[in-house]
This record gives C-alpha cells, structure tokens and sequence, in this order.
C-alpha cells in the first residue's frame, strides 16, 4: 500500500465478454458501496487500454468486478501479477480452472466430489446428431452466466439448433433433473444454500432481470444435503485453489436424496448486482453489501 491516507481502489467493471452489462452493474455497486466505506476508487472500464490505464492510475488495488471471458478466466489475472498489483478474487490458475468446465470437473472427481457425466464435443457434431443420449445440455465450455446453454429434453428427435457464436468445441453433460442449489464461500466459511426457484432454466434473464428467479434463503432442504452443499463447496473452492469469495452451483434431484446432489461449476467471481446470490447469502449471515466489498478489498494479494 502506499501512503495515502484512503488506498486507491481501481474498480475493473464492464470488459470484453458477453457478460459486459452484467459486469457494468457489479462493478458500479461495488465501487459505491467502497466510496461509502472511505476508499478513493476510480471506475475502469475495460478495453484494450486497460494496460496503460492501470498504470496512468496507479491504484493500490484493484478490484476486479469482470465477469466471464478476459475478466474471470487468468487473462487479466495474470496481467495484474506482472504490474504486481494486488487484486481480489482468484489467482491466475484458479481463475483459469473454474472458467474451463471440462477441467474444473476433472479437478473436483479427483478431489471425490460429485460430478454428472459429461463430454467435450465438436460443435458440429452436436448439430448433426445426439452425441449423448438425451436428455442432456449444450454449453460453451469457457462461459459463465448461463451464456449459450441449450437443453435437449429427453425423448428428442432432432439435435440442438446451436446458436450463432457458439465456440468450436462445446461441453455436452447430462441432464440432472432436481433443484438448483447455490452456496457462496467467503475465505474459509461457506456462508448458506440458496434455492433458486425459476419457471423453467435458470437461464441469463433468469439470473439477472427483476422478478426473473425466486431466492430462498436458506435453502428448505433435508439438513444432511444442506450440510453436505457447503461441505462440498469447501472443498472445491480448496481443490482449484481459489481464494477471497466464490459460488459454487449445485443441482439436487430430491427423489435420491443425498446421492442425487452434483457440483455443476465453481464461479471465481460471483455477481456482485441488485439480485445477486452472494450479497444476498452474505446479508443472511448479517454481513451488509459495504462490508462485502469491504473484506473482499482487504483480502486482495498478488503472487498467491
């Protein structure tokens, strides 16, 4: 830190990814609520310029409130490392595994936690035929927010009609039927279950749009899957090597109780907006937004 009386905090928000609105919010809350707990922030939109940016600013900081592509995935992780300037959330190979779903998955069989049958597909493949039997879901592998998911249902005739943009090569997994879970770790504590109630897929408008989705906080869950949710988040927070906060997103499918529970991925760095999960599971623990981003700043390093 240098001497200034208030640290100067560069806010990283918006970015190149599909996630850019998303993160345009995130980074505009979070930067309030640390003007309001007597930081000096200055916002950065980030572009190509970034790199000079950071420099013309020389924050004592960053916080990085990017989500997905270039943001959560090592990219500006690493640039960080090399002007050695602390920031918060994940490292570089942390970050790096979780965005990758097919090696984040790898990491936590290896570690013993429960994952659900997937594989890595040409996407032409997948349009020209059930590359998995259905049902099953089609989802970039690099990509956060629900950004491309596509669902076959069983008992489909006709392979997925993919839409324009999707990457080369696509994850395809198994559908598990059941509830979508959530847990948010914040260090070493896993801070509640989430379950999020949606009329169909818990999909980007679901995730993000007011009135899109349902929070119940906790989670009205048997107490052995509740248990186990936050055990399992613990463990592949620890297993990628991620620090700070971050969310991992469970499905549970009720009728084998607690063998019906999979960890689907982990996110490095969770939504951070009005209808976010884990402001929302952090105020359930009686930690307001303000002191959030407050620990999230005081835990930012470089080299770890």
């Amino acid at each position: 830190m240098s001497s200034r009386a208030a640290p100067r905090v560069a806010v990283l928000k918006g970015g190149l990814s599909a996630e850019r609105e998303v993160s345009l919010v995130s980074g505009g809350a979070c930067a309030e609520a640390l003007r309001g707990e007597a930081y000096e922030v200055i916002e950065i939109d980030a572009g190509a310029d970034l790199p000079a940016r950071l420099i013309e600013a020389a924050p004592d900081l960053v916080f990085n409130a990017l989500h997905g592509r270039w943001g959560e995935d090592g990219c500006v992780q690493g640039l960080l490392e090399w002007l050695r300037i602390p920031y918060t959330h994940s490292g570089v190979l942390a970050s790096a595994l979780a965005m990758d779903k097919d090696r984040a998955k790898q990491v936590f069989s290896a570690a013993g936690l429960p994952v659900v049958e997937s594989l890595i597909a040409d996407a032409a493949d997948v349009r020209a035929r059930h590359v998995m039997a259905p049902p099953y879901v089609v989802k970039p592998n690099n990509e956060g927010s629900s950004v491309g998911i596509h669902i076959v249902p069983e008992g489909a005739n006709a392979p997925p009609v993919l839409q324009e943009g999707m990457p080369e090569r696509v994850m395809v997994e198994a559908y598990v039927p059941g509830r979508e879970l959530t847990v948010t770790v914040m260090g070493e504590r896993a801070l509640a279950v989430t379950d999020i109630v949606t009329d169909g897929w818990y999909d980007y408008d679901a995730k993000y749009k007011p009135g899109g989705s349902r929070h119940v906080l906790p989670a009205e869950v048997p107490p052995e899957v509740y248990d186990a949710c936050c055990d399992v988040a613990l463990r592949a927070h620890a297993a990628l090597g991620c620090r700070g906060v971050s969310r991992a997103d469970f499905r549970w499918d009720a009728a084998r109780g607690r063998d019906g529970l999979v960890i689907l991925e982990v996110n490095t760095q969770p939504g951070m907006t009005p209808t976010s999960l884990s402001p929302e599971q952090a105020a359930h623990c009686g930690i307001s937004f303000a002191e959030l981003c407050r620990w999230i700043v005081e835990d930012a390093s470089c080299g770890r």
